[in-house]
């Protein structure tokens, strides 16, 4: 039997290359189960969203298609002033503009994030009151809060903290788990 390849898409809030946002995002390339890909998407040319603008930028489209080919989303929730980063709000409101909310609605997601002192704990919560709005679908466990400034991460932005690798592991093993249990409903 051919196990159906489990095709996601990570998005950070970040636009820093070397971010700790995206460092768990590469991390979570690296540490996925064998029947799925993660493909990172680049936010750093999306203009925001905006009702005059009548023709969607090339940029949008790009990323509003690579959402709609993804099984699931990993959100990298950078948190800025106790809430979701500008640039990860952004494209989710350029998504949910789509005809019936059709890439985003009944989604699964896993959210994850590295901050100051408690994660992106607040972030986190801020974005999942947008997901019950978005009719996405975040997992509940396993959490991952990284301190991005305790040593985790090298200066490259690169995860070095071996639980926060299990955790992550862990989070995109629940996360195939369940787009697999959808699709084999």
């Amino acid at each position: 039997m051919i196990v159906p390849a489990v095709k996601l898409l990570g998005i950070s809030g970040s636009l820093r290359q070397a971010s700790a946002n995206r460092g768990l995002l590469r991390a979570a390339q690296a540490n996925l189960p064998a029947d799925a890909t993660l493909e990172i998407a680049n936010l750093a040319d999306i203009p925001f969203y905006n009702q005059d603008i009548a023709v969607k930028p090339l940029a949008v489209e790009r990323v509003l298609q690579q959402i709609g080919e993804a099984d699931a989303l990993v959100l990298a929730c950078t948190e800025y002033n106790y809430s979701i980063a500008p640039a990860l709000k952004n494209i989710l409101d350029w998504a949910s503009r789509e005809p019936d909310n059709a890439l985003l609605s009944g989604k699964p997601v896993a959210i994850m994030g590295a901050g100051g002192g408690m994660g992106t704990s607040r972030a986190q919560y801020h974005l999942r009151q947008v997901c019950v709005f978005l009719n996405l679908q975040p997992l509940n466990k396993p959490e991952v809060f990284a301190n991005a400034f305790a040593g985790s991460f090298n200066a490259e932005g690169t995860l070095v903290d071996d639980k926060i690798v299990k955790l992550i592991a862990d989070q995109m093993a629940a996360l195939v788990a369940k787009v697999l249990a959808t699709k084999g409903s």
